[in-house]
């Protein structure tokens, strides 16, 4: 009989597996967190954790122009209190699934990183496709006689098309990732040579250059390197300049890049987030609230994405480091590759 549970293996989890797991899934957690409190603060005015804690007098701060009110310090502590229970449930999870390997959360953060970048991938595949559509229309006069003239008008304020296009556009993209498991990067790289082609054709045997011809290029491109970072970390295809580290043996290999996962790679996507999505005139923020567009009226209306692709680079890059952390930590204790025993 083979067992496929973790409970009957005769492989013994340490209380220090246990801790390599709070702290690959408390990172995670949290940078899933940081995002939703960064979405309340700047989207929809809730105070966040600084400004509860100057509004109290704890320290100063010059960018609290005014006290907050009782709603919302009842708002602060409730931001406060969430990361307080993301913690707690992270470690009830953790000890209800004790006998769990440290390669099963590896692999689940793996799948998590990829449905992520997949559901990316189908939005910028379809946002680009969608917003060359209505800028051609635009130039050509078209929009008009198709979609009537107070919509014409609507879609070129770029808050109007990312609103009711964009952004509806990226809830279905989640929904074509659960079904379709395919990450698509090798399509997204032939559709960026395709769109490229495309210019030269149009340009020189057409005479035909618009704007939104080479911002669908730089947009499908920038998706593809951003994106497909995590995913290539996952094949080991990232450039390793190999020193010392092609010598070392299979456990030192990954003692190495357990460290490197935890202290530097982690570290660097909490660099990206922080820094970028600190203010609303950071370099993440900023172009998200405004819907940033091009100086091209008749170009895409992807500017302000293309900031948030370093988001999803950073999160889903933090959540891959955090598998790598933990399946490098398996290879190192030498867990066994499979949980399962015969009876």
């Amino acid at each position: 009989m083979i067992a496929s549970t973790g409970t009957t293996h005769d492989w013994e989890v340490s209380k220090l597996d246990l801790f390599y797991r709070l702290i690959s899934l408390t990172t995670v957690s949290i940078g899933f967190l940081f995002l939703f409190n960064n979405y309340l603060i700047f989207w929809r005015g809730w105070p966040g954790i600084i400004n509860l804690f100057a509004t109290k007098g704890w320290f100063s701060l010059e960018e609290l122009q005014k006290p907050l009110t009782s709603e919302a310090i009842n708002l602060g502590w409730l931001q406060l209190s969430s990361y307080i229970l993301v913690i707690i449930l992270v470690i009830t999870y953790i000890y209800f699934t004790r006998d769990d390997y440290l390669r099963s959360d590896a692999k689940k953060l793996s799948s998590l990183s990829a449905y992520i970048i997949r559901s990316a991938f189908w939005a910028v595949l379809i946002i680009g496709l969608t917003d060359s559509i209505i800028s051609f229309l635009r130039v050509e006069d078209l929009l008009d006689s198709v979609v009537g003239d107070n919509m014409a008008k609507n879609l070129g304020i770029s808050r109007y098309r990312g609103t009711y296009i964009h952004y509806p556009i990226i809830g279905l993209s989640f929904i074509i990732a659960y079904f379709i498991k395919s990450l698509g990067f090798t399509w997204l790289a032939i559709l960026v040579v395709l769109a490229e082609f495309q210019i030269v054709i149009v340009r020189f045997i057409f005479s035909y250059e618009q704007a939104f011809l080479g911002d669908l290029v730089r947009f499908w491109y920038a998706a593809l390197f951003l994106f497909a970072s995590a995913y290539t970390l996952i094949e080991e295809g990232h450039v390793r300049v190999d020193v010392l580290y092609a010598g070392f043996s299979a456990r030192r290999k990954a003692l190495v890049n357990a460290l490197g996962s935890l202290l530097l790679g982690i570290p660097l996507c909490w660099i990206i987030l922080a820094l970028g999505m600190w203010g609303k005139a950071t370099i993440i923020n900023s172009p998200l609230l405004a819907f940033e567009m091009t100086q091209s009226g008749f170009g895409l209306y992807v500017k302000y994405l293309m900031a948030g692709f370093l988001a999803v680079y950073a999160i889903t890059m933090m959540i891959q480091f955090a598998s790598y952390f933990l399946s490098n930590i398996a290879i190192f204790r030498n867990e066994p590759n499979q949980i399962s025993i015969e009876n």
